[in-house]
């Protein structure tokens, strides 16, 4: 149990998909800019990942591997991706339209988000079993939330602040970003 809580640990803090390995930075950047979107786009992200991460541990190491399709993987993750959020936006649709309105372009994107194919792809090449695949999917979720929430709450700050011109914008949020990747950066002496 206590390496199953050190892979979630580490996926949602050490090895933070956004703010260490760097994917995700999208619908990162975009939705950060209102609370409720980055929390919601955050629970989104955490279903899908989750599911996602277990059906394409399931058709690894019960399709693809034994039938010698390894070549297939990303093709097959890519489908189940699409397919997990396509349920996600239709049950959005019609519990939480405004929700649904405020995410936006952004739900559509998770499909393409590089964060969730680059864990299927990753679990896939360190070899977790179904469980490890599961929990290294929700920790990563999980930290992919965090750091869009905290991004959010940082650019609420940001935006009641006398900020110089030249830094307005897309400069001093690529700077929090920053700065937040490198207080994440502290995280690795946890392993």
């Amino acid at each position: 149990m206590s390496s199953l809580i050190m892979i979630i640990v580490t996926c949602a803090l050490i090895n933070n998909v956004v703010l260490n390995q760097f994917l995700g930075i999208c619908s990162f950047l975009g939705v950060s800019k209102q609370m409720k979107a980055s929390a919601s786009l955050g629970m989104a992200v955490i279903f899908v990942l989750t599911v996602a991460s277990a059906v394409a541990s399931l058709l690894y190491d019960f399709v693809l591997k034994p039938f010698d399709l390894d070549y297939m993987k990303t093709i097959v993750f890519i489908l189940v991706i699409a397919a997990l959020v396509q349920i996600v936006e239709m049950f959005l649709k019609k519990t939480s339209p405004g929700m649904y309105k405020a995410l936006g372009i952004y739900l559509p994107l998770i499909t393409t988000n590089c964060a969730v194919l680059g864990v299927a792809l990753t679990n896939v090449q360190v070899e977790y079993n179904f469980i490890q695949s599961v929990f290294a999917g929700f920790g990563t979720a999980v930290g992919y939330t965090i750091a869009i929430v905290l991004l959010a709450g940082i650019r609420a700050r940001i935006d009641e602040s006398a900020i110089p011109k030249p830094l307005r914008g897309a400069p001093v949020v690529l700077l929090a970003a920053a700065l937040m990747s490198i207080a994440f950066m502290g995280f690795g002496g946890l392993s």
